[in-house]
């Protein structure tokens, strides 16, 4: 809607801003999707700031959230993001300046997917489910190991070959299936609870080989993690590459890299075993032989002492001299409780001297006031005051005259 002015009747600064205030307010509120430019998140603050840009344009306008909004986000989103924003328009009147007050914030693509996924893994950690003492140790020489991998997979053929390699001795019991689409989440779960209720499966490796986060979201699936935290056999994950975090490398016993590492982590190597086993054996002998050469010297240096070749010899010169410590300390001690006597006695004669109460024998009191204060001096007392005079064989009632 127009406004009608003229060069003689102008409108003010103060009323335009308020009618462009309410041309906004009208629009309500509107979902918008760009890019996160810049990013304040001052510590302590109730109010998160950030700029929204498109790059298509070159437009950015600034946004504002409660810091509660933008937690819900935060973990996966940073500058550079696309979102999509829930906001309404507001308009700063004394600035004249324009700006969002976002309601909710969602990723765009990958960013809104990674989302869901750190929700549930917030979830199920806040349940225990990835605590570290819920894990399992793996046994030094597993006898039979259980692999859930997909049929023909370079993860599958990763594992038995290493492991093979490693320790010839081991067998597998291999459950091939699905590792991606519709059907993998429920074959897998499945796959791992046959393995783990067999009796002689000592631990299960879960592999597969790398993808993109869409191809290994089974791995992040809620019912697959709490099926491995209800195994009572320790489980292996050994999804995709490196920097691939799946939810199912939080709750397994023991995460790998790769399903090759994971044969390295869960297979001992047969010729660094038999390598350790000579090592110890020789390092045994050489500390036993040690052992007994340095007795043997010894038992003979112990032997070749006067003291075993005659040992009553020791015995008959210190019995001389044994005698006369014996005499001079009871003489020391003799002299030393006589002078403690004397001491005693002088003591006690100059504390019955000094004593109040010899004091008190000779006729004086000791007046008190009624709180046990002693009274040195006249001005401490007042007229008719009661006082408790104790002298040598009790105590009485005084009162002041004057």
């Amino acid at each position: 809607m127009a406004v009608n002015s003229t060069p003689e009747a102008p409108l003010p600064v103060g009323e335009v801003s308020r009618l462009i205030g309410g041309w906004i307010d009208r629009l309500g509120a509107v979902w918008v999707e760009g890019q996160i430019t810049q990013l304040s998140r001052r510590p302590g603050a109730g109010v998160v700031f950030l700029t929204l840009r498109d790059p298509s344009y070159d437009i950015s306008v600034s946004v504002t959230c409660f810091r509660q909004v933008f937690d819900e986000i935060a973990d996966v989103v940073s500058e550079g993001a696309r979102v999509v924003v829930l906001a309404k328009p507001e308009w700063y009147a004394p600035r004249g300046q324009l700006s969002l007050r976002a309601a909710e914030i969602r990723p765009v693509g990958v960013g809104e997917l990674l989302a869901r996924l750190e929700q549930l893994k917030k979830s199920l950690a806040a349940e225990g489910l990835f605590a570290p003492e819920r894990k399992k140790a793996l046994p030094f020489l597993p006898q039979l190991i259980g692999l859930v991998c997909g049929r023909a997979s370079a993860a599958e053929r990763d594992v038995l070959e290493n492991a093979r390699h490693r320790w010839p001795a081991v067998r597998f019991e291999v459950r091939n299936v699905p590792v991606q689409g519709v059907h993998a989440v429920p074959q897998v779960v499945q796959a791992v609870k046959e393995l783990d209720a067999l009796d002689d499966v000592d631990v299960i490796i879960v592999a597969r080989g790398g993808g993109s986060v869409e191809d290994l979201l089974p791995f992040s699936d809620e019912q697959l993690v709490r099926a491995v935290a209800s195994c009572r056999t320790p489980v292996v994950s050994a999804i995709g590459h490196e920097p691939d975090t799946p939810l199912l490398d939080y709750v397994a016993d023991l995460r790998a890299s790769t399903p090759t590492d994971a044969a390295k982590k869960v297979v001992p190597d047969v010729g660094e075993e038999y390598e350790r086993v000579r090592a110890l054996r020789d390092r045994a002998r050489r500390c036993v032989e040690s052992f007994l050469q340095r007795e043997e010297r010894g038992l003979a240096q112990a032997l070749a002492r006067p003291s075993i070749e005659d040992p009553h010899r020791m015995i008959d010169e210190r019995a001389d001299h044994v005698s006369s410590l014996v005499d001079r300390g009871r003489r020391t001690l003799g002299h030393l409780l006589d002078r403690a006597d004397s001491e005693l006695t002088h003591t006690h004669a100059r504390v019955v001297a000094l004593s109040p109460a010899a004091t008190l024998q000779r006729g004086y009191a000791v007046l008190q006031k009624t709180d046990g204060h002693v009274v040195r001096a006249p001005d401490e007392v007042t007229a008719q005051e009661t006082l408790r005079a104790r002298v040598a064989e009790g105590e009485f009632v005084v009162r002041v005259d004057a």
